[in-house]
């Protein structure tokens, strides 16, 4: 017995030494669903602890010498031995491997929730005297720091509608060195050809970003469509049980180096430990909860597409989305959020948040309860988008006097239709 102990605690030490380090990071031979499991995974060199740790320390024992920046201060912070968490941290370097591996990226900062990770992209690609055309429609935290904050700052910004190639193309300037974009776009579910636009941006000389928080790595993966930058609400779908924020901005090497070397030395919007473990604990779970919520959410809108007191349903996998084929070509997965319409939306906002019992009336998306609120156009203008003539027509055509967005979770979709039907008549 004593022998046989030896033998396996030589075994467990051999192998702990060669699990110490960090591996799947971006192995080829590895399914996306795998990747979304071990991607960056760290077994711990003295417990064997399969679950990543969580290091709370702020600090972090060092040699003179360590952490030494080169002159222009872009050094990889990464290459450097841990030194302070509000620069890197082990528990939020695994979340940044196990992401950069599910976008097929080279390196990924996290931060401290999705709009920190845009004002990152958003104040390292650009600087005064630098032009960014951004969707009209985007999340509401990146539109109005893009067309209020920046250009207080000497950075001029024009708003186009992203599935227009041609408004695109005619928004480009000399000066054009950024493209922001969101496929699908929240709140209305409009979608932006990410190949077109890249390509369309690298003959400028501009770069590309786009959020994919609604489609996340199962649906798109953005960079293998020329994208430069891929950002994420990390809150959202791929934290996915409504208790942590954190937001992830992907891409090259040395594009993440200098968001790292800027914006998450100097902007201080640092993820938590805390936080990055509880969205690692969410990625685990990516895949089957996505594949859950997308099938759910189909149900459901052709349930809604049919009902007597909706009037129209914007889901990308129906049939009727103006973009479905871009969809089909572009997405592998179509997501858990669909927008419906009703006659007298104020009346049913009221019926809704009095009568659900399963889904619940309330803001945000992406969690593992089903979500519902009304926006209304009116309001979405006069607070953040401000739209007129032809882009306001554009907005209405998805979205005509205010959307009703449901954020599918994963209870049971009968249980969800049912309490849909009876809050709606």
């Amino acid at each position: 017995m004593s022998s046989n102990l030896s033998s396996l605690k030589a075994m467990a030490n051999d192998r702990g030494q060669a699990m110490a380090r960090p591996h799947a990071a971006g192995d080829p031979t590895l399914h996306w669903e795998t990747l979304a499991l071990d991607g960056g995974l760290t077994i711990d060199p003295t417990t064997k602890a399969i679950a990543p740790n969580i290091s709370m320390s702020v600090n972090n024992m060092l040699a003179p010498g360590d952490g030494a920046f080169s002159a222009d201060g872009v050094a990889d912070l990464t290459a450097l031995p841990f030194l302070y968490a509000r620069w890197t941290n082990p528990t939020v370097r695994q979340l940044e491997q196990r992401m950069a591996a599910l976008e097929g990226a080279d390196d990924a900062l996290a931060t401290a929730t999705g709009v920190a990770a845009i004002a990152a992209t958003f104040l390292t690609c650009l600087k005064k005297g630098d032009h960014l055309i951004v969707s009209d429609v985007c999340y509401a935290g990146a539109s109005e720091l893009a067309r209020r904050i920046l250009p207080d700052y000497g950075i001029s910004v024009t708003a186009v509608n992203m599935s227009r190639l041609d408004e695109v193309a005619a928004a480009f300037r000399p000066d054009t060195c950024l493209v922001h974009c969101e496929s699908p776009c929240n709140p209305i579910l409009r979608l932006t050809d990410l190949s077109a636009v890249a390509a369309l941006a690298h003959r400028h000389g501009a770069m590309v970003s786009v959020d994919s928080t609604l489609a996340t790595p199962v649906a798109t993966r953005p960079l293998a469509l020329g994208v430069d930058l891929v950002i994420h609400s990390l809150t959202k779908f791929i934290n996915g049980h409504g208790d942590a924020l954190g937001g992830v901005v992907c891409g090259r090497k040395e594009l993440i180096e200098k968001i790292r070397s800027r914006a998450g030395v100097y902007l201080g919007a640092t993820l938590s430990a805390q936080n990055a473990w509880l969205i690692m604990r969410g990625i685990d779970t990516l895949f089957p909860r996505m594949r859950a919520v997308s099938e759910s959410a189909m149900r459901i809108a052709r349930f809604l597409r049919d009902h007597p007191s909706v009037g129209s349903v914007i889901y990308p996998g129906l049939q009727i989305h103006p973009q479905h084929a871009l969809a089909k070509r572009q997405m592998n997965a179509f997501g858990g959020i669909l927008t419906f319409q009703t006659d007298d939306p104020q009346k049913i906002a009221i019926q809704l948040a009095d009568r659900l019992r399963v889904v619940h009336y309330a803001f945000s998306l992406g969690h593992q309860r089903s979500i519902v609120v009304f926006l209304d156009t009116k309001e979405m203008m006069r607070s953040t988008y401000g739209l007129q003539g032809p882009q306001l027509d554009d907005y209405r055509a998805f979205a005509g006097d205010g959307v009703f967005r449901l954020s599918v979770g994963l209870e049971s979709v009968e249980d969800i239709i049912a309490d849909l039907d009876r809050a709606l008549r």
